[in-house]
């Protein structure tokens, strides 16, 4: 049985994107587009850090909201949150409008070409994220990443390709992209198969279909990890809800608990 949603939060704009941007391919770079990360500070000392992305045409500050709405913030004092925003650019999926997107988008279904050089730009970008917040004194036990959709893939890619084991994964409404190169382009494989991973799916998904989560789902057992959950949501499209928004931070105060 999954869980009932009886609210969604229509959070990623795939295919209706309600921002073009006429910015040149010469300023899309991730690194500029990290300018505009939404950010919410610790009100207690800081011990922990979550790095959240976005889906494809929305922007970090969705998130920041969402996080906020639900109070997650609230419950975790100690921990800060990052929402970046991935840089603008064509997906060839919408006709090639232009619109944040941390890779290209071929097609929706298993047997469409994977933008590889994206994904892997995007993964690195995210495990840098993760570097400078090992730089500030927060070692990577006590870092999760996670993301919606795209945000999601880039999420459980970087987690699984990182040179260290990090707190935790939160992959909601996603895949594992270039899913043929693992478990080869495991990382420390020996000790990843206990990083946690969360992964949320809702059973109305008519853009990243359930069928599609499953087969991450079977390939991420494959692999050996020991504390990867799935959930599923009951009446949830390609969006999110409260009873996930609820798990998500029962994930995170569990596995980045408060330092006494």
């Amino acid at each position: 049985m999954g869980n009932s949603c009886s609210t969604t939060w229509p959070l990623n704009l795939c295919l209706k994107s309600s921002e073009t941007s006429t910015q040149s391919d010469d300023e899309t770079s991730l690194s500029k587009n990290m300018a505009e990360s939404a950010i919410i500070s610790t009100t207690a000392q800081h011990t922990a850090t979550v790095i959240f992305l976005h889906g494809l045409g929305d922007v970090g500050g969705s998130w920041h909201e969402v996080f906020n709405t639900y109070r997650i913030a609230k419950s975790l004092p100690h921990v800060k949150f990052i929402f970046p925003t991935a840089p603008v650019q064509k997906v060839t999926l919408n006709m090639g409008t232009s619109m944040t997107s941390w890779f290209d988008i071929l097609g929706l279904d298993q047997q469409a070409k994977e933008d590889q050089e994206g994904i892997e730009k995007s993964s690195i970008f995210l495990n840098h994220l993760v570097e400078e917040e090992i730089k500030r004194g927060i070692p990577p036990e006590r870092i999760i990443v996670g993301g919606f959709s795209m945000g999601g893939a880039i999420a459980l890619h970087a987690a699984l390709t990182c040179p260290h084991t990090l707190a935790g994964v939160i992959a909601l409404s996603t895949w594992l992209p270039l899913s043929t190169t693992f478990p080869e382009a495991l990382v420390s494989g020996d000790k990843k198969v206990n990083l946690p991973i969360l992964q949320c799916h809702g059973d109305q998904d008519s853009l990243v279909q359930l069928r599609w989560a499953r087969l991450t789902e079977q390939g991420i057992k494959a692999m050996g990890f020991k504390q990867y959950t799935f959930k599923v949501y009951n009446h949830m499209g390609h969006s999110s809800c409260g009873q996930e928004m609820k798990d998500v931070c029962s994930f995170i105060i569990q596995y980045l608990p408060k330092i006494a």
